[in-house]
């Protein structure tokens, strides 16, 4: 299910109803974000839900601008994730712990792709805070260009090029 509002002013539970549904289909797509930024999943999972608290109590004031309402609902996050990380809570990006490893066969599978991730994350710290933030949404948080641009007030056009720059870096990184 594609996260999106159409926009119209509803009032009460049929409000309440909606915002329900892109809890469903949004929630981890944020809490992906989020952890992609702080590195600590029930931090992540935490901010992912305060969105959707935040997103209730401003409901009545939400207007259409020619985005989705989940561009709006990234901002809340975006917004949630730098409040955190000034208030000096920034986690050491720590494997996570035994009882999060998924059921699988091929426990090399699942060292390879845990060595890649913090190979991904360290590169990512070389990264300006701008270009973090462009990867961050666009690959975790699954946004357009366009909705990236709206989270962090930039132009299209900005985005487009952070996020070449980036990747060129992190190919630089990342491939000897």
């Amino acid at each position: 299910m594609d996260c999106d509002f159409s926009g119209e002013h509803t009032t009460g539970s049929h409000a309440e109803e909606r915002l329900g549904a892109l809890f469903d289909s949004c929630y981890p797509r944020l809490a992906r974000y989020a952890f992609a930024r702080i590195g600590n999943r029930t931090d992540a999972d935490d901010i992912a839900a305060e969105v959707f608290v935040r997103a209730l109590e401003s409901l009545d004031s939400y207007q259409e601008r020619g985005l989705p309402m989940e561009a709006w609902l990234f901002r809340i996050a975006h917004n949630l994730v730098v409040d955190q990380l000034r208030r000096g809570s920034r986690f050491e990006r720590a494997d996570e712990d035994e009882a999060t490893l998924p059921d699988s066969p091929d426990p090399a599978r699942i060292a390879e792709e845990r060595l890649m991730m913090a190979r991904v994350r360290a590169a990512m710290t070389c990264l300006t805070k701008d270009q973090r933030d462009v990867l961050s949404l666009r690959f975790f948080g699954e946004l357009s260009s366009r909705e990236t641009a709206d989270v962090l007030h930039k132009s299209d056009g900005a985005v487009r090029e952070m996020q070449r720059a980036a990747l060129e870096r992190m190919r630089g990184l990342l491939i000897p």
